[in-house]
C-alpha cells in the first residue's frame, strides 16, 4: 500500500502527526465534550471537531468511543486514582485520615475537580461510561489500596471507604446539598476521617 493511500484511509506519517500534543489535544476536547453532552450524545466526530483533527486520527490514537472515554477517565482520575499512596506514608491508626485528606484534597482544587465532574456525570448517566469508569476505579484506585491493607476482607472494607468518600463527595460538589456544600473542608474531614478509619481497619 502506498503512502498517499495510508494518509487518506487517516493514518498519518509519525513525524507529521504522532506526537503527544496531539494525542493531549484531543483528550482535552473529548473531556469537555463528554461533560457538555454527556456520554451518548458525544461522537468521535465531534470529538475531532473540537480537537481540530479528522476523525481518523481519533480512532488511529484511541480506537472506539469506549476507549476514548476509558483514556480521558484515566487521565482525569489520575490524581484520584494515585490515592493508594497515601497510605504507605504513615502509621495505619491514621490511614483514615490521610485518605480523606488526599481525596477531598482532589476535589477542593478545581484545576482536578472540573474534569472528574465531567467523567463522573457521564458515568451517572450512561451504563457503558459507568462500566469504563467502575472497571478503571477498582483496577487502579480500590485493589491497590486494598493491596496494602493485611486484612481478610480488605477489597470490602476499602469499598465501604470509597462509598463514604464518594457519596460526600456527590452530595458536596455535584448535587451541592447545604450545609455540606459550604461547610468548611477541615471540618467535614474531622467528622469523615473517623468513618473512614473505622471501614478500613476497624473491627
Amino acid at each position: 500500500m502506498s503512502d498517499v493511500t495510508a494518509r487518506k484511509r487517516g493514518r498519518p506519517r509519525r513525524t507529521d502527526s504522532d506526537t503527544a500534543g496531539t494525542r493531549d489535544r484531543i483528550l482535552v476536547a473529548a473531556r469537555e465534550e463528554f461533560s457538555e453532552r454527556g456520554y451518548e450524545k458525544t461522537s468521535v466526530r465531534g470529538i475531532a471537531k473540537a480537537a481540530g483533527v479528522d476523525s481518523a486520527l481519533v480512532h488511529h490514537y484511541f480506537g472506539t468511543k469506549e476507549q476514548v472515554f476509558e483514556a480521558a477517565v484515566e487521565v482525569a482520575a489520575a490524581p484520584a486514582l494515585s490515592a493508594g499512596a497515601a497510605l504507605a506514608e504513615g502509621p495505619v491508626e491514621d490511614v483514615g485520615e490521610r485518605l480523606t485528606r488526599f481525596i477531598f484534597g482532589v476535589w477542593e482544587n478545581p484545576a482536578t475537580r472540573l474534569p472528574i465532574l465531567a467523567i463522573v456525570r457521564s458515568a451517572v448517566n450512561n451504563e457503558t461510561a459507568a462500566t469504563v469508569f467502575r472497571r478503571l476505579v477498582a483496577a487502579q484506585l480500590l485493589r491497590r489500596v486494598a493491596a496494602q491493607l493485611d486484612l481478610p476482607d480488605a477489597e470490602l472494607r476499602v469499598e465501604l471507604a470509597a462509598a463514604q468518600l464518594v457519596g460526600t463527595a456527590m452530595l458536596r460538589y455535584v448535587i451541592k446539598v447545604e450545609p455540606l456544600a459550604s461547610t468548611d473542608i477541615e471540618q467535614i474531614i474531622a467528622r469523615v476521617a473517623p468513618v473512614v478509619q473505622g471501614h478500613l481497619t476497624g473491627p
